[in-house]
């Protein structure tokens, strides 16, 4: 039997309104670049377990590790599955194997923040059904924005 980890705490994030969208996570006091959020906390899930879940375009708080594993942060999640997205983020996800050997995800500035500014990481989005950029529209106003939460295209390399 697995045990069950207590949640991370988020004690350098708080909750509230988004100018981006619905709830978004906010700095409660300055922090340097490199400051730890907190862990992405949740529900579990195989890759096999995830293809047969039925969504129907709900909200939802899902997050999928390099090893296949997704996490459902509106299942047992904390403060950092309010963290919107950015073309132009100010924090980024990392992941990392903890003491136990289990793969995890932590979120941490990428650049300094002021008290009360939104935290936003790149979402990258995969359109996995081939769907276009269009149906993941980005909101974050930020100059460089790319006007979708997928990832940045990849551009080829010219040939030699």
């Amino acid at each position: 039997m697995k045990h069950r980890k207590q949640t991370s705490s988020t004690p350098f994030v708080r909750v509230g309104p988004s100018g981006v969208h619905g709830l978004g996570a906010f700095a409660t006091r300055d922090l340097p670049a490199e400051a730890f959020l907190g862990l992405y906390e949740g529900r579990r899930y195989t890759k096999a377990e995830i293809a047969t879940k039925v969504w129907d375009d709900q909200l939802t708080y899902l997050f999928t590790l390099t090893n296949h594993e997704t996490i459902d942060g509106s299942k047992g999640g904390n403060a950092t599955r309010h963290l919107n997205h950015s073309c132009e983020p100010n924090c980024e996800a990392v992941e990392e194997y903890d003491e136990g050997g289990e793969l995890v995800l932590k979120f941490q500035t990428l650049v300094a923040v002021d008290a009360g500014d939104e935290l936003f990481i790149d979402y990258s989005l995969t359109a996995d059904d081939g769907s276009p950029p269009s149906k993941y529209p980005c909101h974050c106003g930020s100059p460089g924005c790319r006007g979708t939460m997928l990832a940045p295209e990849e551009t080829e390399a010219p040939a030699p």
